[in-house]
């Protein structure tokens, strides 16, 4: 009767349909047959749009900017049983005063603010105390480096003395305030423009955009052995999160991949994002046996070890099936796994390193109920009778989340049983955002290399945060010119 496609759906005209009539009931069969395949197949359609509409970045994996203005201004907040403002035991950040203040200024009393009576000759029988915190004023300092020349008395010859590591030029830049160039490009996300506007500003010094250039330059290639480093702690840590971002190269789709743990962050640009990517990092399926946390891309499962799944990604998915499709497995579900997150915290809190066999039966059990469940409300598609023959049929989102949760049961209950593995890959999410500020900001990258190297110093400015060191210090350490540069003299606490 036809080929069951939407597209160029003509209409039946009443002659055709008379004729139909006088064929017999088999030929009004095939027309019902074929008319409800058409309207299964608008169905469908209709479903998948209203699902589109529906998502955002709180029940899907869209990222907030695809939101929308009206959807970011308002986002409504789940209700707390706590009032509004400081929470009793949380210690403010007021100023408090410094016990031996840098300055002290007097200021003396003259008259007796009543009678006008002169207090010049009196006692002073104490002082009210106020401190003012502030910057000095900034000022370029030049250092001029002299080294002496003497002539040798016995052969006569002129020997010049060596000057400091790093004073190599007539006229150069110190590490201080190249580090706080690069530290406002690559920290604050400044475009070299700006950068210099802040230099001219507030120093009284003119940098040009191609000077700020060769020192970034400069400080990636100094990096290099620093940033293969972080690569070789992280090999050896046992749980480690990856994620990947598209970022763009000279006009061109490229991936910015990420490896991260609580104290190290490594990053790496490639033109590809699965395995010619992970292989080229060399990170994934390496080193001590790990536990890799992500989501649910499939080159990650490609590569031996435990795996872990990310379970905001997948609640986010739960939460749509639950609000906007009405499945009740889908929000029972999500209600378990924060169930188990609660009792992992509640655990840790106590000082416990495991929950007790009966409880994880018992959430193990739950899950594989409403798992059923939801595979039970999400049939997988039939074949329509005059579509295509072959290749695989398109499952629903529902039915697709149903099946993964059943495949990946171990993997995403496996924070249950692991307390060292989290719950989610935010993690990883966290140390990829403000490389997206960056795109924001800068669009592209001009070349392979200008990724490469903003990738090399954010994985060493990453990595210092998390371990409470100083980026300036470690930074400034970068550009003083000794060859002694190491990932542990730039983890020193500045």
């Amino acid at each position: 009767m036809g080929s069951g496609e939407q597209k160029g759906f003509t209409r039946i005209t009443r002659e055709q349909m008379q004729q139909i009539a006088r064929s017999g009931p088999e030929a009004l069969f095939s027309l019902i047959d074929y008319l409800q395949d058409i309207i299964e197949g608008f169905e469908h359609r209709i479903k998948e749009l209203e699902r589109q509409q529906k998502t955002d970045s709180s029940n899907s994996s869209k990222p907030p900017s695809s939101d929308g203005i009206a959807k970011r201004m308002y986002r409504p907040r789940q209700k707390s049983s706590r009032k509004p403002g400081g929470q009793i035991g949380h210690e403010g950040t007021t100023l408090s005063m410094v016990a031996h203040p840098d300055v002290v200024k007097i200021h003396l009393v003259r008259r007796c603010q009543h009678c006008n009576e002169s207090l010049a000759e009196n006692r002073v029988k104490g002082y009210v105390r106020r401190q003012v915190f502030d910057l000095p004023e900034i000022t370029m300092e030049v250092s001029e480096h002299r080294a002496e020349i003497k002539r040798c008395r016995r052969c006569g010859r002129q020997t010049v003395a060596e000057f400091p590591a790093g004073v190599e030029q007539r006229t150069q830049y110190g590490s201080r305030i190249q580090s706080f160039a690069v530290y406002l490009k690559n920290q604050g996300l400044l475009s070299y423009q700006r950068t210099a506007e802040v230099f001219e500003d507030l120093l009284g010094v003119s940098l040009s955009e191609g000077t700020l250039a060769a020192i970034d330059r400069r400080c990636a290639r100094r990096l290099e052995p620093v940033v293969q480093e972080i690569k070789d702690r992280l090999l050896q840590s046992r749980v480690r999160h990856y994620d990947e971002t598209g970022m763009s190269i000279n006009g061109k789709l490229a991936w910015l991949h990420s490896t991260s743990t609580l104290e190290y962050t490594y990053y790496y640009p490639h033109p590809r994002r699965g395995s010619a990517a992970t292989e080229e990092i060399g990170i994934l399926g390496r080193g001590k046996p790990s536990v890799s946390v992500h989501d649910n891309w499939s080159n990650y499962f490609g590569y031996d070890g435990e795996h872990a799944l990310c379970n905001a990604h997948q609640g986010r998915e739960l939460k749509f099936l639950a609000e906007e499709c009405h499945q009740g497995w889908a929000e029972r579900l999500y209600e378990l796994l924060l169930e188990g997150k609660h009792r992992v915290d509640l655990a840790n809190t106590a000082g416990r390193t495991k929950l007790s066999r009966g409880l994880l039966q018992r959430i193990h059990r739950r899950y594989e109920v409403l798992v059923g469940q939801g595979l039970r409300a999400n049939p997988p598609p039939r074949r329509v009778s005059g579509g295509p023959s072959r290749g695989r049929i398109k499952r629903s989102k529902a039915r697709n989340l149903a099946e993964r949760l059943q495949r990946y049961r171990v993997e995403t209950l496996r924070y249950l049983s692991d307390f060292s593995v989290p719950y989610d890959n935010n993690l990883a999410e966290r140390d990829l955002r403000m490389m997206k500020v960056q795109q924001k900001i800068s669009g592209t990258y001009r070349s392979a290399a200008g990724a490469m190297g903003f990738c090399r110093i954010r994985s060493l400015i990453s990595t210092v945060k998390k371990q409470g060191a100083s980026v300036i210090a470690a930074l400034s350490l970068v550009f003083d010119g000794k060859n002694d540069l190491s990932l542990s003299s730039c983890l020193q606490k500045g």
